[in-house]
């Protein structure tokens, strides 16, 4: 016998008729011997109607209000679904998020879930029952028990979180599509149903499709080992298996807060090639990774900076051996830029560094909170340490150093991260996986660039740790090559990009810092999409990045920002080209299937 966990969403449980039909699969899934826990949403939109009628009262309403009102719909729900398996003969129970003792921080709207209570939901299913739990709800652990809510995706991390708590043998997430697609469905209809993914590669594809999982329901999964599935509520198709690693024995306590940072790892056995002056248009990093990849030279850390006048610079590093592979990269790209001369600046120019290394924190709990990033630059700042490369995902942030700082480096990041376990090396996964899993659109970001900021230990952790003082979320950074001496003080530009709704405020806060701190212009541009491929399948694979790049020029996309981590491909396009640059890339790498998914209004 099983114990499992499903949480069925909002159009599930939308009506008297999908109640039922819920009911009919829950009371299967009971009688074939499992234990079982049900989460439910709000039925349909009445999230949204609630929201609607406290906007008709008050402009600005207080939170505290607003969770109390919200969480009502979720009770709603429970109440129904309970009822509904009674009138099947089947006890059952509906309980709030309070009554379950789902305990939470004291903050309203967005509410992280510190612990859960199991003592009562074991009781209810030992007497036969099925436990029916209010989704996307909590309670604070302060004197007040206050009633509080978890955010977007509440439902999901709900399930998740209560599944671990109670250690299931697995959590079902029942939504209106069959499954995790190879992209969204919506702009490319032949997307495909992967069988299987893996958690790290489904919380670097955070932004995609109909956003089925929510990446902190899949942080919850990947921290403490609990197997999802994500399955169509109209039939019975397997769904998508999203995998975990195995579970590392993380205490229950602080559940969502525990941690962000589980690993830090590095690599001294790599060189650094710069390519700076290239040409800013569509097709020229399509021609050098081609180049590269005809080479069979494997490519790790790839950023291309924002533009200087008509000219980009691109940097990548290449891993061992690091003197032949990077004199083959050298050797490979000078006549590509012999023959991509710009008059207006100069000739392009080549530069090869040994003697680095990469240091990268990693972890599922950075996802969406804001300093991580900032806390990794102040740590390396105060260990005096320069950083001269940055490379970000969800759920990573490698920097790029001086070899012989890496030892010193390391420690300080596992001191200031608490990471007591020894230290990795970057290395070749042990798995066979697909080689790109899949392609994510985000047009909800805009990008900002500072220019001419001082080139120096502590210039990243000050500007980042301005952004996380304010709250906002970075997710590309990038740190140009060309290196600018003013007043005999050598200065870099760097661009990265926030939510879209973070931007003016970011860069007001910004233009203000950069009076105080000597900071060149800040420019704010909205107008762009970020593209990415996901796979773990890419590790050690010579060529991908070429085949991206490729797909892109073929349409006459140019790329304007180019972030990679070892499974994760990112590219900065115009808002305007966001959706044709990811059907290209989607096609280019084969991930159509035969059937046509239509996602629900």
């Amino acid at each position: 016998m099983a114990l499992i966990v499903q949480k069925f969403g909002g159009t599930s449980v939308g009506s008297v008729e999908r109640i039922q039909a819920v009911a009919q699969r829950v009371y299967k899934t009971v009688k074939t011997g499992n234990s079982l826990v049900v989460v439910v949403s709000a039925m349909g939109k009445t999230t949204d109607g609630l929201v609607k009628l406290a906007t008709e009262i008050s402009k600005n309403p207080c939170r505290r209000e607003m969770d109390m009102l919200l969480s009502t719909g979720e009770q709603v729900s429970i109440a129904l679904v309970s009822m509904a398996l009674q009138e099947l003969g089947q006890p059952a129970i509906s309980l709030t998020g309070a009554q379950v003792g789902i305990v939470t921080e004291a903050e309203y709207t967005r509410a992280r879930i510190l612990h859960i209570e199991t003592e009562r939901i074991f009781k209810h299913l030992k007497e036969g029952k099925v436990v029916i739990v209010a989704g996307f709800q909590g309670i604070s652990r302060t004197e007040d028990l206050e009633i509080t809510t978890l955010g977007r995706g509440g439902s999901d991390t709900s399930a998740v979180a209560i599944a671990a708590a109670l250690r299931a043998d697995f959590c079902e997430i029942y939504t209106d599509v069959p499954g995790i697609l190879t992209t969204d469905p919506r702009l490319v209809p032949e997307a495909q149903l992967m069988s299987e993914i893996t958690c790290d590669e489904m919380l670097e594809l955070a932004s995609l499709g109909a956003k089925v999982l929510h990446p902190r329901a899949v942080e919850i999964a990947r921290n403490y080992g609990v197997p999802l599935v994500v399955r169509s509520s109209w039939t019975d198709d397997p769904g998508t298996w999203v995998t975990s690693p195995q579970a590392k024995g993380r205490s229950l306590v602080n559940l969502e807060i525990a941690r962000s940072v589980d690993d830090i790892a590095f690599d001294t056995e790599q060189a650094k090639v710069a390519l700076l002056r290239v040409p800013d248009k569509p097709g020229v990093a399509a021609r050098l990774f081609g180049e590269i990849a005809r080479q069979d030279v494997d490519v790790d850390l790839i950023i291309q900076s924002i533009h200087e006048g008509n000219t980009n610079d691109i940097a990548f590093t290449v891993m061992t051996p690091i003197l032949n592979k990077a004199e083959a990269v050298a050797a490979a790209i000078a006549p590509v830029l012999r023959s991509q001369k710009n008059p207006e600046a100069g000739e392009a120019e080549v530069m090869v560094q040994h003697n680095i290394a990469k240091v990268s924190i990693a972890g599922a709990g950075m996802i969406g909170r804001p300093g991580v990033a900032a806390k990794m630059f102040a740590t390396l700042a105060e260990a005096g340490v320069n950083i001269q490369m940055i490379s970000t995902s969800e759920i990573k942030v490698s920097c790029v150093i001086d070899d012989e700082e890496c030892d010193r480096a390391v420690a300080a990041l596992r001191q200031a991260f608490e990471i007591d376990t020894p230290q990795t090396r970057h290395g070749a996964s042990l798995h066979p996986h697909p080689l790109v899993r899949g392609v994510a659109l985000d047009m909800n970001q805009a990008r900002l660039a500072i220019r001419q900021v001082q080139d120096r230990p502590g210039t990243a952790a000050k500007l980042f740790g301005l952004l996380a003082d304010k709250n906002i979320s970075v997710d590309m950074i990038i740190q140009s090559q060309r290196c600018h001496v003013v007043g005999g003080v050598p200065k870099r530009d760097i661009a990265f990009t926030v939510a879209r709704m973070d931007a003016e405020a970011a860069q007001e806060m910004l233009q203000q810092a950069a009076v105080e701190y000597g900071w060149g212009e800040v420019v704010l541009d909205k107008a762009i999409a970020k593209v990415s491929i996901v796979g773990a399948g890419m590790i050690g694979q010579p060529g991908v990045a070429a085949k991206m790049f490729e797909a892109l020029a073929q349409h006459h996309i140019n790329i304007q920002m180019i972030t990679t981590s070892e499974i994760k491909i990112s590219c900065v396009v115009s808002q305007e080209e966001g959706v044709k640059a990811l059907q290209a890339i989607h096609t280019a790498f084969g991930l159509a299937g035969s059937e046509t998914f239509v996602i629900p209004a």
